[in-house]
Parts: structure tokens; sequence; C-alpha cells
């Protein structure tokens, strides 16, 4: 069986210890690999020769650095298919879907292309006589990023991008659970002609976590996961004085109102909901109906939700893979039930789906609850899974307070064919990030990724601008020449 090892300071390595995780496939249920698990011993390996690289690439040049992003760049254009399949096979998502996060993965590595710009400081001139002031910006060191399974390329490319293009090298630590994929990314970085030890992965659970949180050799640390360990990974790393980017869950409203396309609406709802099994941190698990939008929506979504085909991620056909282990299908199974439980309509019940010839993978089918409230679980936790709950109300201000009411603040979404509630909305919502008319709003690379409220811990958003200013800081210099009293002699040879 294939055993996953670190990637430091250019190659693999196997850890320091012979703990391991099984990976599996999802779709059959089987493990088909496992993946060593670092000791703190093996994260001082990786840290050693991090800061070793950082000796000379926190002193390379702009141009060296885009080089190698050009280069990482067709790189993923070229290994695109082999990269998708490989996350199909560990995460268990269809294989365009995972061809869907590279791309957007990929459009940071675009961005970090262009970091020279980025990176361009100010001048002012003559702010006292003879006085002039400029700023720069310059890398902070080793950083880390702590990245989730479900986006095993995305994830991880919206942070080392740009660590390494602003000129730090990097340390990622990336779910045990899918971890194939960023041992691929680290041979295309070699291929691209980054210097060993600039980019090093070394793979673990909580005990590899605390070790990177506490290391006082790495100066900053990006996470993307759950809202409770978000809060752990932002104070624990807080405490030892390192920056931290900390993004949390989400419970992702979109609004549908009375004059909105429901057929267009309807559409986007089902692919939002159940794509990548809902396991997205910007999938809409909320559609809440305004008015006499609700009937009629339903109605249509039942339809798309029992259209999508539920197979393994590899088969041209499926529409939805499984999930990602077996705990989380019966998490999705035991949601569901509780929503019956509640008083919650189960318009579509994904609980009992068999997949035939894959009994024994993690497959739950999507699943439509109606009438829900509230104050219902099914409502009010993050099911992280193929679970659409619709709410109803009667006034885009009844939808407006819901969504602010909700402790999570990541994207949301409004479905109308009116200018004036749509800028209302975007205007009065208490979200990070707003659709109008597009269900799942992550920005471009351009732009930062990042919500309110219990979807972001801290205040630093995730790649584009925000990104550069947190892998960098900033130096402000002022100057002075003074004038000399000799005078300006023509040199001679005597």
């Amino acid at each position: 069986m294939n055993t996953i090892e670190h990637w430091i300071n250019g190659t693999t390595t196997p850890a320091g210890s012979t703990r391991t995780a099984p990976v599996h496939n999802p779709a059959t249920g089987h493990q088909q690999a496992t993946v060593l698990l670092a000791e703190p011993s093996d994260v001082d390996t990786a840290v050693a020769a991090a800061a070793k690289a950082f000796e000379s690439w926190g002193e390379s040049s702009l141009s060296q650095r885009t080089k190698v992003m050009f280069a990482f760049r067709e790189l993923l254009v070229q290994h695109e298919d082999e990269l998708a399949k490989i996350v199909s096979a560990e995460h268990g998502k269809v294989i365009d879907d995972a061809r869907g996060e590279i791309v957007r993965g990929r459009e940071v590595v675009e961005y970090a292309c262009g970091i020279a710009d980025a990176l361009k400081g100010s001048f002012s001139d003559q702010v006292s006589r003879d006085v002039d002031v400029h700023d720069f910006r310059q890398p902070l060191g080793v950083v880390a990023g702590i990245t989730p399974f479900n986006f095993p390329v995305m994830v991880p490319l919206w942070m080392h991008p740009i660590a390494i293009a602003t000129g730090n090298t990097v340390i990622l630590k990336p779910s045990e659970r899918d971890p194939s994929a960023a041992s691929y990314v680290a041979r295309l970085y070699t291929e691209a002609g980054l210097p060993d030890g600039v980019f090093n992965v070394v793979h673990g659970d909580k005990t590899t976590v605390d070790a990177i949180l506490d290391h006082p050799d790495i100066a900053a640390v990006s996470f993307v996961g759950s809202t409770p360990i978000a809060r752990y990974v932002h104070e624990r790393a807080t405490a030892t004085g390192k920056r931290v980017q900390a993004l949390g869950g989400a419970k992702n409203h979109a609004v549908v109102l009375p004059d909105a396309d429901l057929d267009y609406a309807a559409n986007h709802l089902t692919a939002a909901a159940f794509g990548s099994a809902g396991q997205r941190c910007m999938a809409i698990s909320v559609g809440v109906a305004v008015g006499t939008a609700g009937d009629r929506l339903v109605e249509i979504l039942e339809r798309k939700a029992r259209e999508v085909q539920v197979g393994p991620g590899s088969d041209p056909g499926s529409d939805m893979g499984p999930v990602v282990t077996a705990a989380a299908r019966d998490r999705v199974i035991h949601s569901v039930t509780r929503g019956a439980e509640q008083g919650a309509t189960v318009v579509v019940d994904g609980r009992d789906l068999h997949v035939a010839g894959h009994e024994d993978g993690f497959f739950v089918g999507p699943s439509l609850l109606d009438h829900v409230t509230t104050d219902m679980d099914a409502y009010r936790e993050e099911i992280f899974g193929p679970v659409l709950a619709i709410v109803r109300v009667e006034t885009v201000e009844e939808a407006i307070a819901v969504i602010n009411s909700n402790p999570y603040g990541n994207g949301t979404a409004i479905f109308t064919g009116s200018g004036e509630a749509a800028r209302k909305f975007q205007r009065e919502v208490k979200v990070g990030m707003i659709g109008v008319n597009v269900p799942v709003p992550v920005p471009m690379s351009y732009y930062s990724f990042g919500g309110w409220k219990d979807s972001l811990i801290g205040d630093s958003p995730i790649h584009g601008p925000a990104g550069v200013r947190f892998y960098t800081r900033a130096k402000v210099v002022t100057t002075r020449w003074p004038h000399t009293e000799a005078g300006f002699n023509f040199p001679t040879s005597s």
C-alpha cells in the first residue's frame, strides 16, 4: 500500500515516528493509502529547511520569483487532469468539480505572477524642506498554511503562491484525509525552478498543528476550517506572537424573491447546495423563499434534486460524488432525521441512497427540507453535506433579519429582478461576500476572500491585496541628504 511521505527541502522525507493514518477512497469505502503523521521533530526539520532557504529566497529578485510563478502556472495547466484525478480519488468529488477548484486556485497563481505591481511602494517628495518619504514591504520569513479536506488544491493555492511570490518560505499542513494533492503540487514547484526548502509539506494531525502554532521560527499561520478550530488556531498562534488568518465555518443563505426567474434560481441553488456533496464553505445550505415564491420554488427544487446523478467521482455520468468519510455520511443522515423529528417536511430524502457496485462507499443523496424554522438543528448547525433547508418569510426585510441573526456571515445571495431590492440587500446584510443572482460569490483573485462574524476570526481575509499585506510588513523611510560645502572638482589624474 502506498505510503505518503512529507516533502521537505525538495525531496520526500519519512517521518520521525511510526504514526500513520489511513487514506480512503470515499467511493469504495476502502483504504487506498497510508499517510505519515508528523511529530514536532518533523516540523522542526521542515522549519529549519525553510529558514535556511529564506536566507536567499527572501533576497531574490522580483523577476526571479515571477519567473517561477509563470512556470508553475503553466505546469498546473499541463497537469490539470492528473491533479483532478488525485483530488477525486481521495476527496470523492466529480472530476469536473476537481478541475474547477484547480482553475480557481490557478487564478491566484496568475495574481502572484504580477506581484511586482502589488508590491510597489509609495513616495512623497519634499514633505519637509529637502526631506522625502517612501515605503516598501518585506517578507516575514517562514510562514505556514493549515488547510481543510474540501479543497485540497484550491485553498492551499489561495495561500502559498502569494506567500512565496512576496519572498517567504512555506510549511503546508494539508488535511490528512486527502493529502496527495499537496505532495503533487510540491513536485510541480520543483519542476518550475523553485529552490529547495522554499515550499515544504508536512502531513499530520493535531500534534502537527500544535507544533506549527507553537514554533518560535514560524512568523505567520493561515488557516481554513471550522469555526471552533479557527478560534483555537487564532488564540494559540497569536499567543506566540504570530500573524494569523483564520477562516471559519458558514451557513450560507440564498434569498429568492417572487420577481426572480425561479427556474434560473432553482438551477443555481441545486448546483450550489449539492455540488461537491455540499462540502464547500461557500455552499448554499439555506434557501429563504420570500412570499409567493415558496411553493413554486420548492416544486422546481424537488424536481432538480431528484435529477442529480450520484455516483463515483471518476464516473463521467456523476453529478455528485460521495462525502469524504463514513462519519460525514452519518452526520448528514442524522441531520435529515433530526429535521423531520423537529417538524420540517422532507421533500427529497437522500438518507437511503445506494449506489450499485459501491455499497461500501460513503454515499448520501441530495436532501431537500421545507418549512424549516430558525430554531431547528437543520438550520442552526453547519451540516457540511448535501442538504438544502428552505425557510419561508413574507418580505425581503424579514429575509435580511434572518441572515443577520445567524452567527455566520461568510457568503449570501439574492435572486431578484429588482435593482432596488438587490441594492437594499447588499447594503443591509451583515455578510462578507454577496452575490446578486450569483449563488456562490467567491471573489476573483485580485479581490480578497473573507466573511464576517463567526466565519472570520480576527480581521485578515485571504488572497488578493489582503494576502499581500498579510505576508509582508511595511517599512517607511524618511530621507534627507545634507548639502556639502565642497565645490565640484573635475577629476584629473593628479
